[in-house]
């Protein structure tokens, strides 16, 4: 009894990696209607795959998005921190010549 389950497990953990290496791509849509008038369509795309073939296929955004990665977090915070420094002077410069427009205004109505 212990010799199937023992054979068992490896098949499972076969069929497992085999998923994950090659990948598996599961595809299908719900659509909801009421007397043939389409109210609501779902679209689901689903894909099982280690996370090297995941990289391999092209598919990493869980490396870019601030919720999922701290490096990804830290690179959005520095593009916002620049961003804002960057505004923050052209803001500075335009208040100035806002300044010496008004000024030049004062002194030739004088």
């Amino acid at each position: 009894m212990a010799m199937e389950h023992s054979m068992q497990s490896n098949t499972i953990v076969d069929v497992l990696e085999k998923v994950l290496d090659k990948g598996v791509v599961i595809a299908g849509d719900i659509t909801v209607g009421i007397a043939d008038v389409e109210l609501l369509t779902i679209k689901i795309r689903l894909i099982v795959a280690s996370v090297d073939k995941a990289k391999e296929i092209g598919m990493d955004w869980w490396e870019n998005d601030p919720y999922l990665s701290s490096k990804a977090a830290d690179n959005n915070t520095r593009a916002l921190e620049e961003e804002n420094k960057k505004l923050q002077e052209r803001l500075e410069s335009l208040e100035k010549k806002m300044d010496s427009n008004r000024l030049n205004a004062t002194n030739q109505s004088n």
